[in-house]
């Protein structure tokens, strides 16, 4: 996996045009003033824990015992997943009732950015990635660099797009990461295949 294949697996796993319209609802209570800055210190954070499980991935695995082929498998299922609900969304709201005042941490860090499917893919990049951890934290930098620049102006595109541009621009994130998807297991199995004794 390149480093450019690497970044847009990430910024479509970390979704921000399809976070768009959660975050403006979640800055809904802050000044005007503040948002841009909350934003930034929301992504920081959501960085810092994503560096965390990049760093200790290997670690995690060879804690639980699990191989690099396994993760590649039940990685390209829980993205296959995600996918399904970027092209098929469903009316509940991923949030729930937002809480009142300025967010910290919850709910735009942790789990609109740094959710399962983030987490559980940057432990993935942390063995595929050109240059192992190096690549996967060049990939995972690039990826948050686009995703403070569209989030920062994320009331601007709402507007701009309107609901069914933004309904329209996730669902085609999530048929290129569908395609992404299916290869990640397809790799997988390959490489499960090719360890079988024969």
């Amino acid at each position: 996996m390149s480093l450019a294949q690497a970044t847009i697996l990430l910024v479509l796993v970390l979704d921000p045009f399809g976070n768009v319209p959660l975050v403006a609802a979640a800055l809904k209570a802050v000044p005007e003033h503040r948002r841009a800055r909350v934003v930034l210190r929301e992504l920081a954070i959501a960085y810092a824990v994503l560096v965390v499980f990049l760093l200790g991935g290997s670690s995690l695995l060879a804690l639980l015992n699990l191989s690099e082929t396994s993760l590649a498998i039940a990685g390209g299922v829980i993205l296959f997943l995600i996918a399904l609900r970027m092209v098929f969304p469903h009316g509940d709201s991923l949030l729930g009732d937002l809480p009142e005042g300025e967010p910290l941490v919850v709910p735009i860090a942790i789990p609109l950015i740094a959710g399962p499917s983030a987490l559980a893919t940057v432990i993935v990049l942390a063995s595929r990635a050109p240059q192992g951890v190096a690549g996967g934290l060049a990939a995972l930098t690039l990826a948050m660099a686009v995703c403070a620049v569209v989030l920062v102006f994320a009331e601007r595109i709402a507007r701009r797009l309107g609901k069914r541009g933004t309904a329209a621009l996730e669902k085609l994130m999530g048929l290129i990461l569908t395609a992404i998807a299916v290869e990640l297991t397809l790799s997988g199995i390959e490489r499960f295949v090719a360890q079988v004794p024969r």
